[in-house]
């Protein structure tokens, strides 16, 4: 049995990568790895820290009624979030890795860097990017 790793974020991107990875591993009869990684430091404070586990709460549910053999993880490590979703798609031998995108300008992707650009030219496997509606 293979292994779709899928980055979320509680935002419609990550809605979408969520939709898209729970088809994909329907479709490939593949486990589903759920990551949702926090740089952590002083804004991921005890709100914030709540607040994600209670995204993660609904996450664990709609994954429950899917149907699909899955894994959740959420990561506090200081890392960016593609060196969690790359190191993680390389240890578990994944098939495929599902991102999320949203529209961005030019100048946005300049100052903030691109972690989707980063995982497409560095994972392990094929990427699936799909956009947020």
């Amino acid at each position: 049995m293979g292994t779709v790793v899928v980055g979320y974020v509680p935002k419609p991107e990550g809605e979408a990568a969520l939709a898209a990875g729970i088809s994909e591993a329907k479709l490939r009869g593949a486990t589903l790895v759920v990551v949702n990684s926090h740089r952590g430091g002083q804004d991921f404070d005890g709100a914030r820290a709540a607040a994600a586990e209670d995204d993660m709460s609904a996450i664990k549910q709609k994954l429950e009624e899917s149907g699909v053999e899955h894994d959740v993880r959420q990561l506090v490590r200081g890392f960016e979030p593609a060196e969690d979703l790359i190191s993680i798609a390389e240890a578990n031998d994944a098939e495929l890795l599902v991102i999320g995108l949203r529209r961005r300008s030019p100048v946005g992707k300049l100052i903030l860097g691109s972690n989707a650009q980063r995982v497409l030219l560095d994972a392990p496997c094929p990427v699936l990017a799909v956009k947020a509606q």
